[in-house]
């Protein structure tokens, strides 16, 4: 069974994922949970999604990192942004710096692990997505 990793209140917890009623791009209506494959165009109308989840078919797939940058950036989606598929504790940090705020991990991942992997570094030199400033300039 899969894991979900998500932030409440301010501090992250981990949970039984429970069953989420996806819709696909194709059929998206306002207000439905949507899940979305690593190669698809962001539209404007998706701003108005309950929740996004990526689905990430290979753990090498970088695809839905940047469609996270651009569902952030783009079309300006400030809901939940969820990683699934073959999410890695070892990338966690990477997915939030694109705008992830949630990721389903898959049941063969250890959970402790990826809680210890979220912030494995103090600061950065880069902007991101959730951090648009430079070092150079914060």
């Amino acid at each position: 069974m899969t894991q979900l990793l998500k932030q409440q209140d301010g501090v992250w917890q981990i949970t039984d994922s429970q069953p989420t009623d996806w819709s696909p791009a194709e059929s998206f209506s306002t207000g439905s949970a949507l899940k979305l494959a690593v190669d698809v165009e962001p539209e404007t109308a998706w701003a108005s999604a309950s929740l996004i989840a990526v689905d990430f078919p290979a753990l090498t797939d970088g695809r839905g990192l940047s469609l996270a940058a651009l569902l952030r950036q783009r079309i300006g989606y400030a809901g939940d942004l969820r990683a699934v598929g073959a999410v890695h504790e070892d990338l966690l940090h990477f997915l939030l710096r694109c705008g992830f705020s949630s990721f389903e991990l898959p049941a063969e991942r250890d959970p402790a692990i990826a809680l210890q992997l979220l912030a494995p570094y103090s600061n950065f030199y880069q902007g991101s997505v959730m951090d648009p400033l430079p070092a150079l300039l914060r």
